[in-house]
């Protein structure tokens, strides 16, 4: 399960930046033509949070559809799967959105006091 890495490297991004400050909700963006499956992604995040600053965070799933335009007809489309084809039957597409993966960003927790 890839998902486990991930998450750890978006754990590991986010500490890096926030220190031992407490962390409410992180926010990602995992395109739908990344290879991630969310609800893997989910799970993996409760793990690898618990004993850090994140553990107890919410973790926010923005998955942006999958968008190519066809080099041989012209075409923009929207790609709702990895299947890189156009309605004009070619597979000569260039991706122009959908593979994004990262920390879109942070909401730090409020101090207890």
């Amino acid at each position: 399960m890839h998902e486990l890495a991930i998450t750890q490297g978006v754990v590991d991004a986010v500490t890096e930046r926030t220190g031992s400050a407490p962390v409410a909700v992180v926010r990602v963006r995992v395109g739908r033509l990344a290879g991630v499956v969310p609800d893997a992604m989910r799970f993996c995040f409760e793990l690898v949070t618990a004993g850090t600053p994140l553990e107890g965070a919410e973790l926010e799933i923005e998955q942006p559809e999958g968008r190519a335009r066809c080099r041989s007809c012209g075409r923009n489309f929207a790609l709702p799967d990895p299947v890189l084809l156009c309605r004009c039957g070619s597979a000569d597409v260039e991706v122009l959105a959908g593979r994004e993966l990262g920390v879109a960003s942070v909401v730090m927790a409020e101090p207890a006091g």
